[in-house]
Order: C-alpha cells, then sequence, then structure tokens
C-alpha cells in the first residue's frame, strides 16, 4: 500500500528528517538524535508534525447523544471551548480507540483519533449513527502541529492575539494565527512538558510552520520527530493504542477508570461497571529499571521466583532520567507502588520497581 503523505512532507525532508512508515503515513522520526529532540521539548520548545491524526466532526441536535453513546467520559460536562480526553469501548470489553472530544457548540463537536485507526473509528462512529447526525471525516484536509516545552507560550503568542498565557490545560480557542483565519489553539500535547497544539488547513500549513519556526528561533525552537514524541509520553506514563491499550484491554485495566462514567449508559458500560465492582485481575503500571537495562515491550516481567507476573507493552531509555523505564500489564498482587519485579532481558532478570505516574517526575 502506498504511503500517504503529509502536506509538509517535502519540507520535514528538506530539513534532513529521516522519514518512516508510521499508521500508514510517511512521517519524520527524527532530525538530530532523540536524545536532543526530547530535551529540546523539555528545556524549551520543540514542533511535532502530527498531521497524521484524525479528525471528524459531528453537527446536529442529536450529536450529543451519539458522542455519549460511543465514549466512556461524560461528554454532557463539556462547554463551548473545552476539551475531553476518553476513549470508545467495544463491545467486548476493550477499546477500539482513545480520543479527544472538541466542543464548538451546543450541536457542534469535533473528534481526534489516532492516525492508525482512522478508518476504523470512522466506522465505529457511522455504525452508532442512528438518530441522523452529521458527520464529516476532514482528517484528509487538516495539518496539526504540536508546539511543546516550556518556552512555547513566550514562542507563539507574537503570532496571535489570543491570550496564551491564560488559556487553561485541555481549552481551546479559534481565531488569527500567523495571519491565517480560524485556526484552532488547543491547550493539550503528549508530552507533559506544556504547549499547544494548532489545527490548520493543509492550504495553511507550510506558512504557518514556517511563522512558528521564524518566532521560535529566538526561544530554540527546533523541528521534533516521532522517536522523542514516544520517549516523553512514555516518561509521563501516557498510553500508546495499539501498545498499552488495545481492542483486548479495557480502560479499568489500563488505569482510565477516571474517563470512564457510569452515571450513563455507553457502549459495554454494564460490563466494565462490574468489571470495576468486582476488581480487575491485572493492572497497567509504572516501573524503572534498578539495574542497568533497557525494557521493550513484550519482555516478560516475573517475580523474584522467576514466574511471569507480566509483560512490558512499552519500554525506553528515559533521556530526563538516564535510566530504562516502562509501562506493562501485571498482576493484581503486584500492581502497588514500591513493588520490585524483575524484567527478562535476554534471558536475564533484571531488577525493577512500580513507580506511581508519571514516571517522570518534574
Amino acid at each position: 500500500m502506498e504511503l500517504k503523505k503529509i502536506a509538509l512532507n517535502d519540507v520535514h525532508e528538506a530539513l534532513g528528517a529521516k522519514m518512516v512508515p508510521f499508521a500508514g503515513y510517511n512521517m519524520p522520526v527524527r532530525y538530530s538524535s532523540d536524545i536532543e529532540e526530547h530535551n529540546t521539548v523539555r528545556n524549551a520548545v520543540g514542533i511535532f508534525d502530527v498531521s497524521h491524526m484524525g479528525e471528524f466532526m459531528l453537527r446536529g441536535p442529536k450529536a450529543l447523544d451519539l458522542i455519549q453513546r460511543i465514549t466512556s467520559n461524560d461528554a454532557s460536562k463539556l462547554t463551548d471551548g473545552k476539551v475531553q480526553y476518553s476513549c470508545f469501548p467495544n463491545e467486548e470489553g476493550g477499546i477500539v480507540d482513545d480520543l479527544l472530544v472538541y466542543r464548538f457548540g451546543e450541536e457542534e463537536y469535533m473528534l481526534v483519533v489516532n492516525a492508525s485507526n482512522i478508518e476504523k473509528d470512522w466506522d465505529w462512529v457511522n455504525k452508532y449513527n442512528t438518530e441522523g447526525v452529521e458527520l464529516e471525516n476532514i482528517s484528509d484536509e487538516m495539518s496539526l502541529f504540536a508546539v511543546q516545552g516550556p518556552k512555547t507560550i513566550e514562542a507563539l503568542q507574537s503570532l496571535t492575539k489570543i491570550d496564551l498565557a491564560s488559556m487553561v490545560y485541555y481549552t481551546f480557542e479559534k481565531g488569527e494565527f500567523a495571519g491565517v483565519q480560524d485556526v484552532i489553539v488547543s491547550a493539550t500535547g503528549y508530552t507533559g512538558a506544556g504547549g499547544f497544539e494548532i489545527y490548520v488547513k493543509n492550504e495553511d500549513a507550510v506558512k504557518v510552520f514556517e511563522a512558528i519556526m521564524e518566532a521560535g528561533k529566538d526561544y530554540g525552537i527546533k523541528p521534533i520527530g516521532l522517536g522523542a514524541r514516544d520517549t516523553l509520553r512514555l516518561e509521563m506514563g501516557f498510553c500508546l493504542y495499539g501498545n498499552d491499550i488495545n481492542d483486548t484491554t479495557s480502560p479499568i485495566e489500563a488505569g482510565l477508570g477516571w474517563i470512564t462514567k457510569f452515571d450513563k449508559d455507553f457502549t459495554n458500560s454494564s460490563s466494565l461497571k462490574a468489571q470495576k465492582e468486582a476488581g480487575v485481575t491485572r493492572k497497567l503500571v509504572g516501573f524503572e529499571m534498578l539495574e542497568k537495562a533497557i525494557p521493550r515491550a513484550h519482555y516478560e516481567i516475573v517475580n523474584a521466583e522467576g514466574e511471569q507476573i507480566g509483560e512490558v507493552t512499552s519500554g525506553t531509555m528515559s533521556p530526563s532520567m538516564n535510566k530504562g523505564i516502562g509501562l506493562g500489564y501485571v498482576t493484581k498482587d503486584y500492581s502497588k507502588t514500591g513493588t520490585d519485579i524483575f524484567i527478562r532481558v535476554r534471558n536475564k532478570d533484571m531488577k525493577a520497581q512500580i513507580v506511581k505516574l508519571p514516571i517522570y517526575k518534574k
């Protein structure tokens, strides 16, 4: 299958990015080194092109009803300009995808979904659209830049009249940005370093990207690839669909009980509620290595006797902590913070410890 190209494909290649296939798209994985790019975001400001993400518009008097039916969180709590993290539960106890819900108005919402699941999610939303909600898949028309890091506000403020410093986490505004009208500026991100996500039409993408790079020059802005995005999110303990959550992991097991609200009916809510009440047999935990080793996805997690108690779902060498860290599912008995576990690395059991999320404490 031919790879899809994001609007700035040629710009990234000209910047020297290493391009790799990711979720059906040709994407920049790094420009310099993952560690350098990671530290740029933690300490200054970086810009990610995440235009591969999917966006669906839902409009009409029954738009909220549909969102309530298919998502686990309570979208009725949203007001205009607010964003909510949620997931689509499936009918078997797993997760179709995790997503963001944006409320533009009483009858207008945007769902932002993972690139690898755009088609699956679109089919899922349509499957439950029995009340005539107007659905529009605008994924191929939009570009998305995540500008992240402690210097983001200073780097971006000259480009817009929107008061970035006053924007609260998980809110958004639509306005003029870099001379372009109707840009969505959202106080969201996947790094834990603060910042904004900027949604623009493809035809304005180059102009906006270049304006951000120019405005951020004095603050050390650099383009950042998917490699550093993964280490940054893992330090925060943020789930990655396909690794830490999937069609077989329940939101309760994954520590997403906080976005699973049982004061409404949604797909499979009765069995998830029963699971919450009965208690889960395994839990997603964060851990850090106590010995020098890098954990990787699918490595076995064992106890002191060498018996398997779980599996690593995501693992890396943390650039901020200079030690191996990861996420993984373990049996409930071993899920408590401070519990010693072992990661089986090439047939050697290396000691690690369960830690409270986020793994990296700023």
